[in-house]
């Protein structure tokens, strides 16, 4: 089979180099590194990247994105999103991703406009469409460009155009903000933010590659890869002391490993279907067009 990569990789250049100004959201992941590695090629001074820095943020992922900008050549603008201010983030109901997305479009319109730039671009792809995003819809409320969906762009496609530009990041574990970790219904707080953050950076101490590490009140269960099971064990009782210290009162390994998403098994899914310019959400029973409340 030939790959068609080559010529997403054209038509997405040609779609970037006819903006004027543009704004790259950007986590330090492989899909908005690329994005910005791209924009920043075709545009040069006139794409900005941004990276919001909000407490669902790791650490460790900060420190990544900001050396993975530093290797590109990329100048990255930081601003602070703290997003744990608002009381309704904080219920963490299942609006949780909309209210957060909402909020950071604010933020990204108000660089946007200080920057006299007409487009705001992210690194959604095809690939997230089918996927429980509820931020999506945020982002198409927002006038969000999909420069990755517009050309028919996979997580896949992205990947193998990394890997074929030498970019050392091109197959990086996935990553997802902290809040994902919680249950819907139980408040999001600083405090457990900052527990599963140590507890997932002392799992990743040991060598682990993709590490989710779910909070379930004083349970904590631990998704990694199947395959690095055997190296979880190993240092089981380093992990559960540093968990038990943490707060934790129970440990568990989940059997079915790291999978994105877990905490919205058995829930209704949501679909979105992608247009060049826009998406539209749909659901699986009823339209839902009620709009939370962002003050």
């Amino acid at each position: 089979m030939i790959s068609l990569t080559p010529e997403k990789e054209y038509f997405l250049r040609k779609a970037l180099c006819g903006k004027d100004r543009i704004i790259i959201a950007y986590s330090g992941g492989v899909d908005s590194a690329l994005l910005a590695a791209i924009a920043q090629e075709e545009l040069g001074e006139r794409a900005r990247v941004i990276l919001l820095d909000s407490p669902l943020l790791p650490r460790r992922q900060l420190r990544e994105a900001r050396e993975r900008a530093s290797s590109l050549g990329i100048p990255l603008t930081i601003i602070p999103f703290p997003i744990l201010d608002d009381p309704g983030f904080r219920q963490n109901r299942r609006d949780r991703c909309y209210r957060c997305k909402k909020l950071a479009c604010r933020l990204l319109r108000d660089a946007a406009r200080d920057s006299n730039a007409g487009t705001i671009a992210d690194g959604v792809n095809t690939s997230d469409l089918g996927e429980f995003r509820p931020g999506l819809r945020a982002c198409e409320e927002e006038g969000i460009s999909h420069p990755f969906v517009e050309c028919d762009i996979s997580k896949e496609d992205i990947r193998e155009i990394a890997r074929s530009r030498g970019f050392p990041f091109w197959n990086c574990p996935s990553s997802a903000c902290l809040a994902s970790r919680i249950p819907y219904g139980e408040e999001i707080t600083p405090g457990k933010v900052r527990t599963i953050e140590t507890g997932e950076d002392l799992i990743h101490s040991f060598g682990l590659s993709q590490v989710r590490l779910r909070l379930h009140g004083d349970l904590a269960r631990i998704e990694v890869l199947p395959g690095e099971f055997s190296l979880l064990l190993r240092f089981r009782e380093e992990i559960a002391a540093g968990l038990r210290a943490a707060g934790y009162r129970y440990i568990t390994l989940d059997l079915e490993g790291f999978r994105s998403g877990s905490m919205d098994e058995g829930s209704p899914r949501e679909k979105y279907r992608s247009g060049i310019a826009n998406l539209t959400l749909t659901n699986a029973g009823e339209p839902d067009n009620r709009t939370p409340d962002i003050q």
